[in-house]
């Protein structure tokens, strides 16, 4: 029975029954040690009906990568080849070993699908994890990433953790509280205690149910100085107390299981041998209930019993326990562990096998548990060059498991102690990464440009490389150019320093060619992008998320996503985008990239300001840290929609005088600078961005690009003949909003001559862009040229297409549907179970208006 802690039940009650009726869910217990968390799952587990899976973190555990999903998975790996490709494969890689891991969330997903698969079987899934503080780096991102993206499954999840040590972020917690006074009461009365004693364990434990449970069953408390201790404290003590009347043979097997950490009773018992003692040593203890022997396991009765048991023993003592155990394990991983913690000093062989258990750790996507052992490594090499070395790659690899400190701290640690300069630029390389992820780009370029020098060959002119994306980015254009110079046979950097300088005829070539070398990958699409290549971006990243998407590339998918969304924005594909970054976004968030979040809402911001939302689009630039030219440009576009020509002008000229004003989004821009002026009737503000579209238009020779420069020569010219030709090519050449803009001009130029019979041709056609892309304020605008041209137009926009009833995520699914993939193929390619993927079907066929698969192939969804 459980005393107070009925609201407690009543909620993990309320989410298992959700998980029954297809609503799955997640819920973290937090709470200090021996407050009641095992004891809530130990109720949970007996809901009726469930399918209960276990995972308990181990202490002695925390750096052997993948320790709690073999738990979990231990059972289940008959499941496993059942499983699409890339996820099979990670999983396997967690049964068996050896073979390199690949993205580390493709195992959470994996796991997802596992679940999934078994609460198909028509029982809710039901998964618990004690001790999460104490999981492995594997196991925690894994059932972290599943818990995350967990929507129709059937499944629950429940993680029972300490305040520290468990980053459970995004999932809803619940944390326990002390008991009161009355339900303390009802918690001693099996002791039996007087009035007065009970009154004392009462205070003494402060609400604290273990220590209510040890304090009552020691019939004292510990009084004086340690009644002013933490309550976790004071347990402890009582523990001690407790092992401190044990046999000293007894002590010392506690001490070896303490040791141990991971409950194997045949390692116990072999270390234990060597030491000489044997399995009737844990009679006392046993009998003592501080520990529990069931078949080959050896559990404590609490984690602080083992804590007690271990920080009870003298120095000499562990020391002997692990030197032991060392000799007996047989798993790598372990040995070194207890290798490491017998080293008295600095040990070289020691520090050798730790680096090699990093490199498997890393083998296992674990680039966090490797990170620490690197650490562990250096601080036991005495040979300065080893332990500068390992603290170099101790950073690095800090810095791929995402720890953005610990890399810096690492790498600080490392610069001290380092002389080499070659050494020194190695580790720059890291700093300068760490500031990177710390949105420090400005920073990051200039430490990569100050070491480059002393690099080793090779290794210069990558960084150099990445000090001239860094700086570009950052609006750093000393930094671009500084680059460039040490790289004189590079075309992108080159380009770069040339488009700085507006020099568009010598560096829009230059980074053409870098392009056309980069082949595919990401650098591909940005290169493509520098350039305004839309055909090569769409078709780049799109290539692209389909390899992320085949590899299981869980990791790398939001920046391609975000690619991807952008350029669909530009093709005038809102929904494909808005589904785009609704994926990238959730993934995400998912693993943890928060940065990465406000970057994608810059891609809904522009859909906002072309469909005149004002509220959304400064919601979504305001929330976006140093967005500076991307802002300007997208909150210009908004007022000269709602025909604020003057707030967009002096946006934009300010735009020009900040840094990073060379950025080709801002050059796009100039169309927009141009018609805010001549609008407002201030033509000679439009000359100087009329020159530089013209002059990029011409080296770039993209179609969207020469019609954009072609409108603003007709718009400030009055001459016909431009606008003729720049809709030729718009139909050549892609970006329908801007297409759709040149029409409208177009068409405002033939009205006024007096010819209205052509002005409707063209007004109708920027029309029916418009509606198309929701952009109600240029719509209303071209409405308005229409009366005023002799026709009546439509009051109501055109009829909404069948994709526009649908959320993002439902589209994606519903045409992936379409195309005849089943629910595991596309549960394979969107990251999410099958049964979610029917989640969204259900729903999205009342929407359209069917009722099956088969009717999809008749419905038009864009």
């Amino acid at each position: 029975m459980l005393y107070g802690r009925e609201a407690e039940q009543a909620e993990l009650t309320r989410l298992v029954a959700a998980a029954g009726e297809g609503r799955s869910g997640a819920l973290v217990l937090r709470g200090e040690a021996g407050i009641g968390k095992s004891a809530l799952l130990e109720e949970v587990a007996d809901t009726q009906g469930a399918r209960v899976l276990r995972v308990t973190g181990v202490e002695a555990e925390v750096e052997l990568a993948c320790a709690g999903l073999l738990q979990l998975l231990w059972p289940l790996q008959d499941r496993v080849d059942a499983l699409p490709g890339a996820q099979a494969e990670a999983l396997r890689t967690v049964l068996r070993g050896g073979a390199r891991a690949g993205d580390r969330y493709t195992t959470g997903l994996a796991v997802l699908t596992l679940l999934a698969d078994l609460a198909e079987e028509r029982r809710p899934v039901l998964c618990l994890v004690d001790d999460a503080q104490w999981l492995d780096q594997v196991t925690a991102d894994a059932l972290l990433f599943a818990a995350r993206r967990l929507a129709a499954e059937e499944v629950a999840m429940v993680f029972a953790a300490r305040e520290e040590g468990f980053d459970g972020h995004g999932l809803p917690e619940l944390r326990l509280t002390r008991l009161g006074r009355d339900a303390a009461a009802r918690v001693l009365a099996r002791y039996g205690l007087p009035p007065g004693r009970r009154n004392q364990v009462i205070d003494e434990s402060d609400g604290n149910p273990l220590a209510l449970l040890e304090f009552g069953r020691e019939l004292r408390h510990p009084g004086g100085a340690a009644a002013r201790t933490p309550v976790g404290d004071r347990v402890l003590a009582a523990f001690r107390a407790q092992i401190a009347r044990l046999p000293e043979r007894t002590r010392l097997m506690t001490l070896v299981a303490a040791a141990e950490g991971r409950g194997d009773l045949r390692t116990v018992l072999a270390a234990a041998q060597v030491l000489g003692a044997d399995v009737r040593d844990l009679e006392e203890a046993e009998r003592a209930g501080l520990l529990l022997v069931s078949g080959a396991r050896i559990a404590f009765r609490h984690p602080l019993v083992r804590a007690a048991c271990y920080r009870s023993a003298v120095l000499a003592q562990r020391v002997s326990v692990h030197r032991a155990l060392a000799d007996v394990v047989e798993d790598p991983d372990s040995r070194v562990r207890h290798r490491a913690a017998a080293a008295m000093g600095q040990d070289p062989d020691v520090a050798e096998e730790l680096e090699r258990t990093a490199e498997r750790a890393r083998d296992r996507a674990a680039p966090g548990i490797a990170a620490g052992l690197l650490q562990q490594a250096a601080e036991l090499s005495p040979d300065l060059p080893d332990r500068v070395r390992r603290l170099g790659a101790a950073s690095a690899t800090a810095l791929e498991a995402g720890d953005v400190e610990r890399a810096g701290e690492l790498a600080g640690q490392a610069e001290r102690l380092a002389a080499d300069p070659a050494v020194l630029a190695e580790l720059a390389r890291v700093r300068a990464a760490v500031e990177f992820e710390r949105d420090e780009q400005r920073t990051a370029a200039r430490i990569l440009i100050e070491h480059a020098p002393n690099a080793r060959p090779g290794t210069a002119e990558s960084m150099l490389r990445t000090a001239a994306t860094y700086a570009w980015f950052s609006g750093d254009a000393e930094a671009v150019k500084a680059a460039a110079a040490g790289l004189p046979a590079d075309e992108a950097a080159r380009g770069m320093a040339h488009l700085i300088d507006a020099d568009y005829a010598r560096g829009l070539p230059l980074l053409a060619t870098a392009a056309a070398r980069a082949g595919r990958g990401m650098p591909a699409v940005y290169a493509a992008a520098f350039v305004g290549d839309d055909a090569a971006v769409l078709d780049l990243a799109t290539a692209e998320v389909a390899r992320c998407r085949r590899e299981g590339l869980v990791g790398a998918l939001p920046e391609v996503l975000q690619m991807l969304a952008r350029q669909q924005v530009l093709e005038g594909r809102h929904r494909d985008a808005e589904a785009s970054v609704a994926e990238a976004a959730a993934i995400a968030r998912d693993t943890g990239s928060r940065v990465r979040v406000g970057r994608l809402e810059l891609v809904l911001a522009r859909i906002a300001a072309i469909e005149g939302d004002a509220e959304r689009c400064r919601e979504l630039t305001g929330a976006v840290v140093d967005s500076g030219v991307s802002a300007a440009c997208l909150l210009s576009l908004l007022d000269l929609g709602a025909g604020r020509y003057e707030q967009a002008l002096d946006r934009m000229e300010a735009a020009w005088t900040w840094p990073g004003h060379y950025m080709t989004a801002l050059v796009a821009a100039a169309g927009d600078q141009v018609e805010a002026a001549v609008r407002l009737g201030v033509p000679e503000r439009a000359a100087e961005p009329r020159r530089r579209i013209e002059a990029w238009a011409r080296a770039a020779g993209h179609p969207w690009a020469r019609a954009i420069a072609l409108r603003c020569q007709a718009m400030v010219t009055g001459e016909e003949e431009p606008y003729a030709q720049a809709v030729e090519l718009h139909v050549r050449g892609g970006r329908p909003f801007e297409w759709a803009r040149t029409e409208l001009a177009y068409g405002e130029w033939l009205r006024r001559a007096k010819r209205r019979t052509d002005a409707r041709a063209h007004l109708r056609t920027a029309l029916e862009i418009f509606d198309r892309l929701h952009a109600t304020p240029w719509a209303d605008r071209v409405r308005a040229e229409l009366r005023a041209a002799g026709e009546v137009p439509d009051s109501i926009p055109t009829a909404p297409r069948l994709s526009d009833r649908l959320t993002p995520q439902e589209l994606q699914v519903v045409r992936l549907a379409a195309e005849g993939r089943s629910s595991r193929e596309i549960g394979a390619q969107l990251f999410l179970s099958p049964r979610t993927v029917e989640h969204h079907l259900y729903k999205a066929y009342p929407k359209l208006g069917i009722r099956s698969r088969n009717e999809l192939l008749r419905l038009d969804l864009g």
